[in-house]
């Protein structure tokens, strides 16, 4: 009974820390944060001159550390519920390493996304460089597409 009533708590904390550090907005072209529905964009028109892949990080690769925290608190309820007297505290201070470490792979895993950068010629023949999150949209040099911009954001559109 005293194991499920300490492992019970920290699992909790762990999944909200865990759900907490999954939220992020998205930043591909099909998704507008309200404040810029119904404004007016600025619309350009251009070709395609290149496309790469590319990865988005939303924590600008520095975990906050809550994915650390929360897995080491699992894994040290979890590794000291094996053996008893030292041995539990043996191996609840491993599975709190242990947990620490997978809990910031997670982390930096949740916090990756894949993106495309467009690499664009404007029709007055200057070059532009917009990366977004890679959508449903394909992109393809030689396409015609639409940068639409407002207040500072720019996204490339078919």
């Amino acid at each position: 009974m005293r194991t499920s009533a300490r492992v019970a708590p920290a699992t909790m904390v762990a999944g909200m820390l865990a759900v907490t550090g999954c939220a992020y907005n998205p930043s591909s072209a099909d998704v507008y944060p309200a404040y810029e529905a119904q404004r007016e964009a600025t619309v350009r028109m251009a070709t395609i001159e290149s496309v790469r892949a590319v990865t988005i990080s939303s924590n600008n690769g520095q975990p906050s550390g809550l994915g650390a925290v929360g897995g080491g608190a699992v894994g040290a309820v979890a590794g000291s519920t094996i053996g008893g007297g030292t041995g539990s505290i043996v191996t609840g201070i491993l599975g709190g390493i242990v947990g620490a470490v997978a809990g910031n792979t997670v982390e930096n895993a949740a916090a990756n996304r894949k993106g495309v950068e467009i690499t664009v010629r404007l029709d007055n023949g200057d070059f532009r460089a917009i990366t977004q999150a890679a959508g449903d949209e394909i992109f393809r040099a030689g396409e015609r597409v639409r940068l639409v911009s407002t207040g500072g954001v720019t996204r490339v559109t078919h």
